[in-house]
């Protein structure tokens, strides 16, 4: 029999208060809702789980079943109690369609329909969830939204470092955080300016060094936008933008310049 147990799958103690059920729920879907994982197929299944744990331990008549199992059966308790409830028994009563939506409103995540939907099957609409307003709202995003990692919006402003520094120093989560742009200028001769081709780059700033492919017929002020290569991102954010602007050399300062050396050269004694 599948051994599993709601409470450490919240990471709670089996005296947990409700508050403290639905804290710690928060928290773990928002480390793991699907949207912030879409490179780990682990964690749709986590998110399951923890969807599974809240809706029993959240609602008092369940809990206190699945308790009676724990005292009687120790671990196998899980196995015993999903014998006798199906999902729809599990998530009649729950307030998890509120959560998700809330999740959405406040930082542009997928609507509680496509999540259920990708995780559940068509059959998640035979779920009744209580209905809206029984814990309030609790972050809602406001106008000016940007683009984050994944193609998430996040409220800007001081809306958004208000919800960053609240979720860190409340639950130590980070979110996702793209990486500054960065300018810089490049080089070129007239010649490359005008027939464009591959150009080594060192960035000053950064230390890095690549070769940049240059579109013919550039001038002096325009601009090539290097996607990703800017600042790295936080959190498992995507780095920033460079953009580098043209600068073409002047062929007669450089031949004075290059006179100025080799004089220079012959002048130097030894």
């Amino acid at each position: 029999m599948e051994q599993k147990d709601y409470y450490s799958i919240l990471g709670l103690e089996n005296n947990a208060t409700q508050k403290e059920i639905r804290d710690a729920y928060r928290r773990l879907a928002l480390l793991h809702h699907p949207d912030r994982n879409r490179d780990n197929p682990e964690a749709a299944d986590r998110m399951k789980e923890i969807n599974e744990s809240y809706a029993v331990l959240s609602e008092p008549r369940k809990r206190s079943e699945y308790d009676a199992l724990r005292q009687t059966y120790g671990s196998s308790a899980y196995g015993h109690f999903r014998q006798t409830h199906s999902d729809q028994d599990i998530f009649r009563g729950s307030d998890i369609q509120q959560i998700f939506e809330e999740f959405s409103r406040a930082f542009g995540f997928r609507g509680f329909d496509d999540i259920f939907r990708e995780s559940y099957g068509a059959g998640y609409r035979t779920f009744e969830f209580r209905k809206p307003g029984v814990f309030g709202r609790v972050i809602v995003g406001g106008v000016g939204n940007r683009q984050g990692a994944g193609g998430i919006a996040y409220p800007g402003g001081y809306l958004e470092k208000l919800i960053r520094y609240g979720l860190k120093k409340k639950w130590g989560i980070e979110l996702p955080e793209r990486g500054k742009d960065l300018q810089d200028s490049i080089v070129l001769s007239p010649e490359q300016a005008r027939l464009g081709g591959r150009v080594r780059y060192s960035s000053q700033r950064t230390g890095r060094e690549f070769v940049v492919t240059i579109p013919a017929n550039m001038r002096t002020g325009q601009q090539l936008r290097l996607k990703r290569m800017g600042e790295a991102g936080r959190a498992g954010g995507e780095a920033g933008d460079l953009y580098l602007n043209i600068r073409i050399r002047n062929l007669l300062i450089q031949k004075v310049k290059d006179f100025i050396a080799t004089l220079w050269s012959f002048m130097k004694p030894g």
